[in-house]
């Protein structure tokens, strides 16, 4: 798994089945990405319902919120809707994984992300990561935690 002071690698994946996410394009932000196993079971559900609600206090620090999983983008959409989302879900789906691999949070095993949050500063570097045991919603909290550090640092 990736850690602190390293560069986050850019990634271009779809948010919806006809546009995608460059993870560049929010350069200039700080991006929370929150890697999951799958948008239709209970701890994912929970989790991204959470940081929906959280939202408004994400963007108090300038951090803009994207989610990723291995569903592909019709699932993400249906999810999207269902839960009425108001945070783009990237689809790591074809090749399988590749962004998750990328960050070291693939689960070769169960073929899915595990459930892993990470915090990219403006310049593009990793300033927080934390893997979760993957059946527990890991919160907010260490997020805005995180969050109010790097601000108190700028």
């Amino acid at each position: 798994m990736l850690q602190k002071g390293k560069k986050a690698p850019d990634f271009s994946l779809h948010t919806t089945p006809d546009q995608q996410l460059k993870l560049s394009e929010l350069k200039g932000k700080k991006v929370i990405i929150a890697f999951y196993p799958a948008d239709w079971s209970p701890v994912c559900g929970d989790q991204m319902a959470l940081y929906n609600e959280m939202l408004s206090y994400f963007r108090k620090y300038n951090a803009e919120l994207i989610g990723i999983s291995v569903d592909s983008k019709w699932c993400h959409l249906a999810f999207l809707e269902d839960r009425k989302l108001h945070f783009p879900l990237l689809a790591d789906y074809e090749p399988k994984g590749a962004v998750s691999q990328l960050y070291g949070v693939y689960d070769e095993v169960e073929g899915h992300s595990k459930r892993a949050i990470f915090i990219v500063d403006e310049q593009g570097i990793i300033q927080w990561s934390y893997l979760s045991p993957i059946g527990m919603n890991p919160g907010a909290d260490g997020i805005l935690e995180a969050l109010q550090e790097l601000n108190d640092k700028d």
